[in-house]
């Protein structure tokens, strides 16, 4: 039951960033619409890049793993969107398979996050939290690119009343 409610979680906030992303011309992957800002590309490569380091071997490594350098997910890539989405794939099997595998009392069980001791359920806590405040991130530079073309990804502006009528984006993702 568990296992199913997480993950559930973690589909919602891919699949808002892969409708962001449908919405967004190639050229726009890689804009950074402000002074130190990242692009989606680059936000998209840093999420890859943590959840493999934290879900690769969940249970019994530590989840800042040495191969993983968060420095670079940082700089400016020009990545395909193919190439993004194929990574993007990737982590989120490793995510799914580890959660998978879980089992009720593995929720209470410590594990190391850069030398920090976390509950497997405080360590999927922040993962959602951290993975949520990207996808806004992703969304709203997406946003920005798209302009008035952009079509809403949850209830459009002055249309809850018509949408509360037919729920039917509240279905979760399969």
């Amino acid at each position: 039951m568990f296992a199913e409610s997480i993950i559930g979680e973690y589909k919602r906030y891919k699949s808002l960033v892969e409708l962001a992303l449908a919405q967004v011309k190639d050229n726009d992957l890689n804009k950074i619409i402000s002074h130190d800002g990242n692009s989606i590309a680059i936000l998209m490569n840093h999420l890859i890049g943590n959840l493999k380091s934290r879900f690769t071997n969940f249970l019994t490594e530590d989840g800042e793993k040495p191969w993983r350098d968060r420095d670079s997910e940082f700089e400016e890539n020009k990545n395909s969107r193919e190439q993004l989405l194929a990574g993007w794939n990737e982590a989120f099997e490793i995510v799914f398979d580890q959660i998978n595998k879980l089992s009720g009392g593995d929720l209470a069980r410590q594990i190391i996050i850069r030398e920090q001791k976390l509950s497997v359920m405080d360590a999927l806590h922040r993962s959602l939290a951290h993975l949520s405040y990207h996808t806004g991130q992703i969304v709203l530079i997406a946003r920005m690119c798209v302009g008035d073309e952009w079509k809403s990804l949850s209830i459009p502006k002055g249309k809850s009343r018509e949408y509360n009528v037919n729920p039917a984006k509240e279905k979760k993702p399969n």
